[in-house]
């Protein structure tokens, strides 16, 4: 009986450990913190105490702007750059950065380091290619709907700006990492400055003028089997729009920063949406913080396999 018991504790701590082995989680930020969070008094202290209230384990910076190796280092997280290597980590002039918990793998920079350069985390002895992303808001327009175009006039207009030509310089790399999401997964967020196809489908025709829009910005990601965290898991735009960009007193509200995946190996299993106006305050885990953003940012929680 006695090695009948020790054979079932030793087979039930196996399968334990395998779970655990298996069902990794870990939570990404993405979060445009708006000219290094320098608008406001204390600004970098505020940013801080909110990242510290969310509590993620990677963040997928906006508008360091300087900023973020001093918030890496108060919160103990280690710090990479999207900048040439050499570049001073305290540079004002560089946009993009990652920040994480965990520890870094290899470096995946580009041609166009501005708006797009990524940084291998290692989870659980397992790599996960970050990348952090920041796209010109031009073209744009507050309510898209009433510049009395129709949707193939609206898609046009769309490809007139900088965004789209961003896009295209950065879209061979994007497509590269997306064929390789099954050998390595891949987790892409940021700063879209678009509002998502799958926010202007048949639920949101009313809103929109009568209008179903495909987006290209964000469609295009979808056509390479990347996948919007945040809808996925709500699905509906009406019940939740999920806005992370709104001026106070205008009818500007859209989605337009994300966070989207890819590769069998993870799962998106919780993802929120949190925004408030500059300056004002925003509430978390009962404190009351100084917001120094104009940008809300987004929260997903992964599982990985």
């Amino acid at each position: 009986m006695k090695h009948i018991l020790l054979l079932l504790l030793s087979t039930l701590f196996f399968y334990e450990g395998n779970a655990q082995k298996r069902n990794h989680t870990f939570t990404v930020m993405a979060w445009n913190i708006l000219h290094g969070a320098n608008d406001i008094t204390d600004g970098k202290a505020k940013a801080i105490q909110i990242i510290r209230e969310i509590n993620p384990d990677v963040i997928l910076m906006v508008e360091t702007y300087g900023s973020g190796k001093l918030i890496a280092d108060s919160l103990g997280y280690n710090f990479h750059l999207i900048a040439p290597e050499g570049t001073a980590l305290d540079d004002k002039r560089i946009n993009l950065s990652i920040i994480s918990r965990y520890p870094f793998g290899n470096r995946m920079d580009t041609e166009h380091p501005f708006y797009l350069g990524g940084r291998e985390v290692i989870i659980h002895s397992q790599p996960v290619r970050f990348f952090t992303n920041w796209f010109h808001y031009l073209p744009w327009e507050n309510e898209p709907e009433k510049l009395g175009k129709t949707v193939e006039e609206l898609l046009v207009w769309e490809r007139s700006g900088s965004k789209f030509e961003m896009i295209q310089k950065v879209l061979p790399f994007i497509r590269k990492y997306a064929a390789d999401a099954e050998a390595v997964p891949m987790i892409f967020g940021g700063d879209l400055n678009t509002p998502s196809h799958l926010d202007w489908g048949e639920a949101t025709r009313k809103q929109h003028n009568d209008l179903v829009v495909p987006w290209y910005s964000t469609k295009v990601l979808e056509d390479m089997g990347l996948l919007d965290t945040y809808r996925k898991l709500h699905p509906d735009p009406v019940t939740h729009p999920g806005i992370t960009w709104h001026t106070k007193g205008v009818k500007d509200n859209h989605r337009i920063d994300y966070i989207f995946y890819k590769g069998s190996r993870l799962k998106a299993i919780k993802s929120e949406v949190y925004k408030a106006f500059l300056n004002e305050p925003i509430h978390l885990n009962g404190k009351e913080i100084i917001y120094p953003s104009d940008h809300g940012f987004v929260v997903t929680t992964f599982e990985m396999k």
